[in-house]
């Protein structure tokens, strides 16, 4: 059994950062990250595929079941949810590259929205890096009455497609009120690091106006220098090693 330990973990130092990055959420949200709110990971769910940089599940927040105070301080809004990276480290002209998607059963004037910031180790904001707000006609992303989104994200225009079939809305999954209802599919996200430095990621997302019609977003692929910001530790390979060790054994055992 050691053996082959050693075999796996031998094995998980030539894994491409790539492929780390793509399963960064397949254990679910990483225990070193803050969690405050409705958040966790899924896999393919209602109108929330996979997302595009691969892994079998996203990390996501959800104003569903959220908590009060956690809008951005210079915008505002009634209940939602937050996550925090660990500190990361990253060097000056680094991108930072993640995919997101926007999912909402509110709409005409109940402008919930959604986004993600970069942080200093601090907690301070470096860069709104962008917003996602329901409306109900033109772009979603960045959101209309927010501040400047520091980002480029791809599709440049983002308009919202029908559809908020998702387990994480709650009771909301499927639900619609009003135009503007619906999902982004998924956005890229990439913004160039402009000083080197220690930082954290944040995503987020608030009910606007009211606590019902709940909002979510969905995150994945998050890199910096194509790097992922969180690398499963040596335990945590020795846990999946063992499990799969157990399988391998079990297997023989079955087949005497």
């Amino acid at each position: 059994m050691k053996k082959i330990l050693l075999v796996l973990m031998a094995i998980a130092m030539f894994v491409p950062a790539g492929a780390w990055a793509a399963g960064m959420f397949d254990l679910g949200i990483p225990a070193s990250w803050t969690i405050e709110g409705n958040a966790g990971a899924l896999g393919a769910n209602g109108v929330v595929t996979l997302a595009p940089s691969g892994g079998s599940q996203y990390g996501y927040v959800s104003s569903n079941s959220g908590i009060t105070g956690l809008g951005l301080p210079y915008i505002g809004g009634t209940d939602g949810s937050r996550v925090r990276s660990s500190v990361f480290s990253a060097n000056a002209g680094e991108d930072l590259n993640f995919w997101f998607n926007y999912v909402t059963s509110d709409g005409a004037g109940y402008a919930d929205y959604a986004w993600s910031r970069l942080l200093d180790s601090s907690l301070n904001e470096v860069a709104l890096l962008f917003t996602a707000r329901t409306t109900p006609g033109g772009s979603t992303v960045p959101g209309f009455g927010m501040p400047p989104i520091a980002a480029t994200i791809n599709p440049a225009l983002v308009t919202i497609s029908p559809g908020s079939s998702w387990a994480p809305l709650g009771g909301y999954s499927g639900a619609c009120y009003s135009t503007g209802c619906g999902h982004t599919g998924w956005v890229e996200s990439t913004y160039t690091i402009a000083a080197a430095g220690n930082y954290v990621l944040e995503f987020g997302v608030v009910d606007w106006s009211d606590q019902i019609y709940d909002s979510g977003l969905a995150f994945d692929g998050i890199t910096v220098g194509g790097d992922p910001i969180d690398v499963p530790e040596p335990g945590t390979l020795l846990l999946l090693g063992a499990g799969l060790t157990g399988l391998i054994l079990a297997r023989k055992k079955f087949n005497k």
